[in-house]
């Protein structure tokens, strides 16, 4: 998701509009003048609006799928008892100041600090280890200020965190995710899929419903470059085999897979595979 979900554009530049206080003074006859004092002018008064203060930690919000992958959101946060989707657990600033000059709200930099900001704090948020979170259907969605709300001097970003529920729709949550994530993965977070990771109607599905595999491990790379398909395939193959072999009823008979990232995918920050194991 919006971190492998596409940003929407937008041209605007990030500015507060700072409106200063402005009075008309009156002047009076002069020269001897017996007639009426002229009445003085009306005073006008401009005043600024607050700034935005911006989206809140703990927030739930009922979005749908689209909503969750937009720029943007405008839709209003629920009671965290109530059914919702997505819960904000973390806030920060942009920086969008390059040599003193304010940066557009979608520029690469501001969209780079912000998708690289909410993935890095999410794991923090739900507990446990990397691997169990790569493990999971749990993934951070992220908010930058409509046009409307930068040109009022908005200059926060919101970081959420949902669920996947399969290929385009998110779970309904019961409340937040804050340390759901330990030495296990609980079914209702964990993945798993529909049929074999290379099988053309394979479908992520989280493990609380209706599957026939089981990611199980993680082949995480250092490179900084991708290394290439041979190798990243090679990785994988005897150490997911081992990993199936482990967790087997029998270890004579089941079936593995390896699901490997594409250069595309470790472009989009994607630095490891994974694991399955048919159920």
């Amino acid at each position: 998701m919006r971190n492998p979900n596409p940003r929407l554009r937008r041209t605007r530049v990030v500015a507060a509009a700072l409106l200063a206080l402005t009075g008309l003074a009156a002047c009076s006859g002069g020269d001897g003048d017996s007639g009426p004092e002229p009445e003085p002018a009306p005073t006008t008064q401009t005043t600024a609006s607050a700034p935005d203060p911006g989206p809140a930690v703990g927030g739930c919000y009922a979005l749908p799928y689209d909503a969750a992958v937009a720029p943007t959101s405008t839709v209003e946060p629920t009671d965290c008892a109530q059914p919702h989707t997505s819960v904000t657990f973390a806030i920060g600033a942009i920086d969008a100041v390059v040599d003193g000059h304010l940066l557009a709200v979608d520029s690469d930099k501001v969209q780079s600090q912000v998708s690289s900001a909410c993935p890095a704090q999410l794991l923090t948020y739900v507990g446990g280890s990397l691997t169990n979170l790569r493990l999971s259907m749990i993934r951070s969605i992220w908010f930058t200020p409509t046009v409307d709300q930068s040109d009022a001097g908005a200059t926060w970003y919101r970081c959420d965190a949902v669920v996947l529920d399969g290929a385009a729709k998110l779970a309904d949550l019961d409340g937040d995710l804050q340390g759901v994530l330990g030495k296990e993965v609980p079914d209702r977070y964990a993945m798993c899929g529909t049929a074999a990771p290379d099988a053309p109607d394979f479908e992520r599905v989280r493990c609380s419903a209706k599957h026939s595999w089981r990611a199980i491990d993680v082949i995480a790379f250092e490179e900084a470059d991708y290394p290439g398909a041979k190798k990243v395939q090679a990785a994988g193959r005897t150490r997911c085999e081992d990993a199936a072999a482990d967790v087997a009823e029998d270890p004579l008979t089941f079936k593995w897979g390896y699901e490997w990232p594409t250069k595309e995918q470790w472009a989009m920050g994607q630095k490891f595979g994974r694991c399955w194991t048919a159920e």
